[in-house]
């Protein structure tokens, strides 16, 4: 089994160089995805041997930075991806127990999950981040029917051949509510790994309007509606609907809705 660890990555200058020595412990392959960084980020990627370089040349989103990965892995011939942040967020100490899960071979995607279960030194998640992904955890079991305890968690393994039967399009934070129900329609197998819940920075920001709460949330939900809206599942379409609708009345309108700005922080 082939697997390639990936790193979005957007001016982390900071934290960059630490992260990949972690990560060398536990893997040969590393690929970063350098999403248009503005920092030292490009000048210490020359300093690392052996890492594998997507440079997008301006700040594309999360959520492409890992379509572009996906691609990498499906040209290389990998078999698995497992993705992880780079602000320190995620422990790279816990890859072996994704590749336990892996061994397993009954999952195509394998996710973590900072609420699963708790940890000695888990830190307190900032209150509104742990709201909206509560929220987006109960609508995605209440109009998918997938149970899951951590909607947003980036540190996950995917299974190569799986992630070619989705086609997904979605830049910027709102990329796991495309994911997921695309992930549903196709039928793959979905399990949740416990990770540690680590903050390091809580004052690290989305960027633009999605900084304010309210918004992020009316973004999510209006990403979630129009990707049912590709393929309509009636059942799916009323219940999302009517969730959305009672968030924000009258603001779930997805057919003129623009993108916010997609840039990579967590």
């Amino acid at each position: 089994m082939r697997f390639v660890v990936a790193i979005p990555a957007y001016d982390e200058e900071r934290f960059l160089p630490g992260v990949l020595a972690a990560v060398r412990r536990h893997a040969r392959d590393i690929l970063v995805i350098d999403d248009g960084s503005t920092d030292a980020t490009p000048a210490l990627l020359r300093r690392q041997p052996g890492v594998h370089v997507i440079t997008h040349l301006e700040n594309r989103g999360y959520g492409q930075s890992l379509i572009d990965a996906f691609k990498f892995a499906a040209a290389r011939g990998y078999d698995w991806l497992i993705t992880l942040d780079c602000d320190e967020q995620h422990e790279p100490a816990h890859i072996p127990d994704f590749l336990d899960a892996v061994a397993r071979d009954d999952a195509d995607v394998i996710s973590g999950s900072r609420y699963l279960r708790s940890f000695p030194d888990d830190d307190d998640a900032p209150p509104e981040r742990r709201r909206i992904n509560q929220l987006v955890n109960d609508m995605i079991g209440q109009v998918l029917g997938l149970r899951l305890t951590d909607s947003f968690c980036g540190f996950k393994a995917y299974r190569i051949a799986a992630m070619r039967r989705l086609a997904l399009d979605e830049p910027g934070y709102a990329f796991p509510l495309q994911f997921w129900v695309q992930c549903v329609r196709a039928g793959l197998r979905i399990r949740e790994l416990p990770v540690r819940r680590i903050y390091r920075d809580k004052s690290r920001t989305f960027g633009g309007t999605l900084d304010d709460p309210a918004a992020r949330l009316v973004h999510y939900l209006a990403v979630f509606v129009r990707e049912l809206q590709r393929q309509p599942v009636p059942a799916f379409m009323k219940r999302a609907r009517s969730l959305c609708r009672a968030q924000q009345p009258n603001r779930c309108d997805t057919t003129n809705s623009s993108r916010p700005p997609t840039t990579s922080a967590s």
